[in-house]
């Protein structure tokens, strides 16, 4: 039997999605709090491996199991086991053909970004912050440039493990709401590290260091070492990830305005 879980949470406190000697992942915490309810051990697979510190409005996992339980017990009795900042929302039986990842279809990142020369406290580690004004416009001109299929190498880390650059960048909107600063990346995949750094450039764009052009001169460059730092993990949240109605997958329940997982096509 095959099951697949949608999963939030909020990776302040985690070193990542997937597992590590460590085991303070949230790959790890899930693995741990299922086996309690399966009576043996699961190995979950990811829709996305997000980094440390990056967070999950949508994240959907399977793990295969000899065991019949309720669906509800996956949802409940892993939760009891869980610490709060990860929750399972909902589970579905799922035929032996589905994966987490690779039945997916498109992936959706949302940087939340607060402009502001004073740092936050409430949403500490929730958004990520920048002391300067920023333009908008600059930033959307920036991000044009971007959409299609392209290699990506200059938005590449180096510890990527892709065996292509390649990908396809089928949306990235930007919007404002007073000081606040909303990035949606729609894409079939990402490359390590490849919304944080384009989130960078736009940054760049945006404060006026460079033009929005610069952007397609780096992109057409290939090398990471012209493009922006990295920019922080504190505000990226994997927040959509689309699959085919033939799975017939539940939704995510929806919550705080920002942090909606309704977005645009």
């Amino acid at each position: 039997m095959k099951i697949a879980i949608g999963v939030t949470y909020d990776g302040s406190a985690f070193e990542g999605w997937q597992s590590q000697r460590s085991g303070n992942t949230v790959q790890d915490q899930l693995e741990r709090a299922l086996a309690g309810v399966a009576s043996h051990p699961v190995r979950l697979v990811a829709a996305g491996r997000t980094d440390s510190g990056v967070h999950a409005l949508g994240q959907v996992a399977h793990f295969e199991t000899e065991v019949e339980r309720p669906l509800q017990a996956w949802v409940r009795g892993t939760n009891a086991a869980l610490p709060p900042a990860i929750a399972v929302q909902w589970a579905q039986a799922v035929p032996d053909a589905f994966s987490a990842r690779y039945s997916a279809t498109a992936r959706t990142y949302r940087y939340l970004l607060y402009c502001h020369a004073v740092r936050p406290a409430v949403l500490a580690g929730r958004v990520g912050r920048f002391h300067l004004p920023l333009g908008l416009e600059p930033m959307q001109a920036a991000g044009r440039l971007l959409l299609g299929e392209h290699d990506f190498s200059a938005f590449r880390s180096i510890e990527c493990q892709a065996k292509s650059p390649v990908r396809n960048l089928r949306r990235l909107g930007i919007s404002q709401r007073g000081p606040y600063f909303i990035f949606d990346f729609t894409a079939d995949a990402y490359l390590h590290h490849m919304v944080r750094n384009i989130l960078g450039c736009l940054v760049y764009a945006g404060k006026g260091r460079h033009p929005p052009e610069w952007i397609a001169d780096v992109l057409a460059g290939g090398d990471r070492s012209r493009a922006a730092p990295t920019f922080a993990p504190d505000g990226l949240y994997l927040a959509e990830v689309r699959y085919g109605p033939e799975w017939n997958l539940p939704g995510f329940p929806p919550i705080m305005p920002f942090f909606s997982t309704a977005l645009p096509e």
